[in-house]
């Protein structure tokens, strides 16, 4: 074969092999154009029924368990959305083949759909388009549009090197509590980027509560939840510029300070609520219930794992941690629930209120009112999500309220800490709480992003006129 021919075969070969690529990309651009809310909807619903298919495999299965569609779809839907509310046994109900499957979905869905496509489409030399830098930016809310593909090297070097020196900790830690050393690595490799995708599944029948006294186990667990809660914007400046705090961004002043100030707020409540009941903290050395409140509060907005049995907790400890489910993580973090910059945002609207101020400030800074009529909508539609899926839950279930409310919770802010309700569901109320994870994983960004986008300026304006408020 001549030279000539053999590059008419090859230039033929490539037009058929990225034929199919092409048509889906302009699929992609043409959805994209239209609506991106909808490609996020569409993109994560695709990788879900992808993952649904590949856990409900046999080989995905232990030897003589048989997976029923169902837990397939809700394991899919809760690692894919990172949250970690499980139906079935992870360590018991899956082989090797069907866990490393979870962990995949887990760091996809912690990088987010998206933001994985285009972090791939440089991975392999390819030059963003304006579409797909505009995608990027408006799913990891980032200011400037020249930014994102060096965002994206960042983050995808980021994510690789806290995942490396998590799980080379973990692995550490768990040959120390006697693992043999395969066994031992496997589990630090699939904890490391469960915490820091804070997706909250665990490889042990028994989860972390045998290993209370290894700090080595639960501290780089506690840490990889709390850097990935962040979000990759604030994790980006911080890098940058480390903790001097006048030359932080406004973001980052935002999440980093609620953070903290929920952080030691749940803490606190824990340790008061749960230092005397016999089935959680009582009996324990007073360092291991101080420790223990400190993880419990850095779980409960997103990370999922825990040291107690949730259904031991007291009544108002399960209503704190409701509320702080609720609130979340970070802005384009891995974290669920509406947000702490949400949560800062009307918190300082209501101050502003109180003192008579017309604008709202923050660190010298004025937020914008389009900024506060978001943020009010995503509480809004956050409380209707939770509102709607208890109630059906309730109809479904039959099971009191309070159990469903953390649930739900739980599953919309992917939180994944469980009473055990996900398990006992029929088909039906499993489905519908993974409609309630994915709506928590895409919505709050998401419908934001949306409505900012559906804003207009009118070459007119209406009378004003002040209903009565309160």
């Amino acid at each position: 074969m001549s030279n000539l021919q053999h590059r008419s075969w090859v230039s033929r070969e490539e037009r058929g092999r990225f034929w199919l690529l092409a048509s889906l990309r302009d699929l992609v651009d043409r959805i994209a154009a239209g609506s991106p809310a909808r490609l996020a909807v569409i993109s994560f619903a695709a990788v879900v029924t992808v993952f649904s298919f590949l856990l409900w495999l046999p080989v995905s299965s232990a030897p003589g368990v048989d997976t029923e569609i169902e837990d397939a779809v809700f394991t899919a839907t809760s690692a894919v959305t990172v949250t970690g509310l499980t139906t079935v046994p992870t360590a018991t109900n899956w082989s090797f083949v069907g866990q490393f499957v979870i962990l995949i979905a887990m760091q996809i869905g912690g990088l987010g759909t998206l933001t994985m496509t285009s972090i791939l489409a440089l991975a392999i030399g390819r030059k963003l388009g304006l579409k797909s830098r505009l995608i990027t930016q408006e799913a990891l809310n980032i200011g400037r549009l020249g930014e994102v593909g060096s965002l994206l090297q960042v983050i995808l070097v980021m994510s690789v090197v806290i995942e490396a020196v998590l799980a080379a900790v973990l692995t550490i830690g768990f040959l120390l509590v006697g693992e043999p050393f395969l066994t031992a690595l496997w589990h630090g490799v699939f904890y490391s980027v469960s915490a820091f995708n804070n997706g909250g599944f665990t490889p042990h029948s028994d989860g972390l509560v045998p290993y209370t006294d290894a700090a080595l186990i639960l501290l780089p667990i506690a840490l990889g939840v709390f850097l990935g809660s962040l979000g990759f914007p604030v994790v980006l400046v911080l890098r940058q510029t480390g903790l001097r705090f006048s030359r932080w961004n406004l973001n980052t002043k935002l999440v980093v300070v609620t953070t903290t100030v929920l952080l030691v707020v749940g803490w606190a409540l824990f340790l008061a609520f749960e230092w005397s009941n016999p089935d959680t903290l009582q009996g324990r050395p007073v360092t291991q219930k101080v420790f223990e409140g400190f993880f419990h509060s850095v779980m409960v907005r997103s990370g999922g794992f825990n040291l107690v049995d949730m259904n031991s907790l007291e009544p108002v400890t399960l209503l704190m941690t409701d509320a702080l489910m609720f609130a979340g993580g970070g802005p384009a973090s891995v974290a669920g629930g509406i947000k702490v910059t949400t949560l800062a945002v009307v918190f300082l609207a209501i101050l502003a209120e109180a003192r008579g101020d017309r604008s709202v400030i923050a660190f010298y800074r004025s937020i914008p009112e389009d900024a506060l009529r978001i943020a009010i909508s995503v509480i809004m539609m956050g409380a209707t999500v939770v509102l709607v899926g208890c109630g059906l839950l309730v109809e479904i279930s039959e099971e009191p309220l309070d159990r469903v409310l953390f649930e739900v919770i739980s599953a919309y802010a992917t939180c994944g800490l469980s009473v055990g309700l996900s398990g006992e569901l029929p088909p039906e109320g499993k489905y519908v709480l993974a409609v309630i994870m994915l709506v928590g994983r895409i919505g709050t960004t998401t419908v934001a992003a949306a409505l900012a986008l559906r804003s207009r300026r009118r070459l007119y304006k209406y009378p004003e006129e002040r209903p009565i408020i309160g």
